[in-house]
């Protein structure tokens, strides 16, 4: 048996109730349930999302029931109940207790059942299934400092991914994007240009640019054979095969030259060697060409970056981006870089002129030339 003298005080481990503000501890309290609520919150819209119950209710022509919904989607109706039950809590959809049927308003359908909407975001709640299911990767790469690849990570991630990044390309990319550089490359691309997307991943990006501009030719390169499969099947599907190209290529690689504007979209950061793939990326511009980078938002100092965007960055930066680039010994520049880390980069790659071209509430679009 274990004697009193072997148990420590609960004072010696723990600070004096005196030394506590309990307003602050209760503030944070609610915070941390906060974040509880949001990850259980995160699986309900996951199984909302696989069982087609929002896309479901959006084409319902008016409020439904429970025995409603789980006959339209082939579900147990008692599990639909309760996963009503908890949408309408979250605020995710609407309950009236006269009717007791409940209604997806047309605003939340955009973010959760159209995904031709630039305001879905049921890619990022896949990748988050593929994060939970990478849990023991995640403890042994932060215990052994050892690196994990993209490839290495649960599938889910890869199309959740694509899915995430699409509405914002597409509400962004050609609309504003493309227009705020400068040398007239848009006018280019128009009357026909030569376009590589480095880190192409799904060609998402490279396909956009496609069906804009169909007397430009586009390249789409990824060292993830898987990513850039799915990226011909999607240029197939768009019908645009003809003018857009993928082929498995590192950006460490050499690929052809004269092109006219070679693009990183969110994936510089991710490189084991960020100064090499803008070197081979300043090698396969014409003179007159044009690099466009596209970084996730972030400030120069942590401090500034501690709001809601940099919580959901440095989280996926240090499960995802830092590992990818230590699998290969990089320097692991991280989702939050900044503008100022990024020019550093950028000059040591041998560019002599960089700006800040445009920005939105996630991204910041860097112009980059010779």
């Amino acid at each position: 048996m274990t004697s009193n003298q072997d148990i420590p005080s609960s004072t010696s481990q723990s600070p004096s109730s005196n030394t506590i503000d309990h307003k602050k501890l209760e503030a944070f309290m609610m915070n941390a349930v906060g974040d509880m609520a949001s990850s259980l919150g995160a699986m309900m819209i996951m199984l909302g999302d696989r069982l087609g119950l929002y896309k479901a209710m959006a084409k319902s022509a008016g409020p439904v029931s429970s025995e409603e919904l789980a006959s339209q989607t082939n579900t147990a109706e008692r599990y639909i109940r309760e996963w009503l039950a908890s949408q309408a809590a979250a605020g995710y959809i609407t309950y009236d207790s006269a009717s007791q049927k409940f209604s997806l308003p047309p605003e939340n359908a955009m973010v959760l059942a159209n995904e031709d909407s630039p305001a879905f975001m049921l890619g990022a709640y896949q990748s988050l299934r593929s994060i939970f299911k990478d849990e023991d990767k995640f403890v042994e790469i932060f215990k052994s400092g050892k690196g994990l690849r993209w490839s290495e990570h649960h599938h889910d991630l890869f199309e959740g991914t694509a899915k995430f990044f699409k509405p914002n390309y597409m509400s962004n990319l050609v609309p504003s994007w493309i227009p705020s550089l400068d040398g007239g490359i848009e006018e280019k691309l128009r009357k026909g240009a030569k376009v590589a997307d480095i880190g192409c991943g799904y060609g998402v990006s490279t396909v956009i640019m496609a069906k804009e501009y169909p007397n430009s030719k586009f390249y789409g390169f990824d060292n993830h054979e898987v990513s850039i499969e799915a990226a011909r099947q999607l240029a197939q599907k768009e019908s645009v095969a003809d003018r857009a190209e993928f082929a498995v290529v590192s950006a460490n690689e050499s690929i052809d030259k004269d092109f006219d504007l070679v693009a990183f979209f969110d994936c510089l950061h991710d490189m084991a060697d960020p100064i090499g793939a803008l070197k081979f990326a300043k090698q396969s511009l014409k003179k007159d060409g044009v690099c466009m980078i596209v970084e996730p938002m972030a400030n120069d100092r942590i401090e500034d970056n501690l709001n809601l965007v940099g919580k959901i960055y440095y989280a996926f930066s240090s499960i995802i981006c830092v590992p990818n680039s230590l699998a290969d010994n990089g320097i692991a520049l991280g989702a939050q870089a900044g503008e100022k880390k990024t020019r550093e980069i950028v000059e040591k790659a041998g560019f002599t002129k960089f700006r800040r071209a445009s920005q939105t509430p996630f991204n910041i679009v860097y112009e980059v030339r010779p």
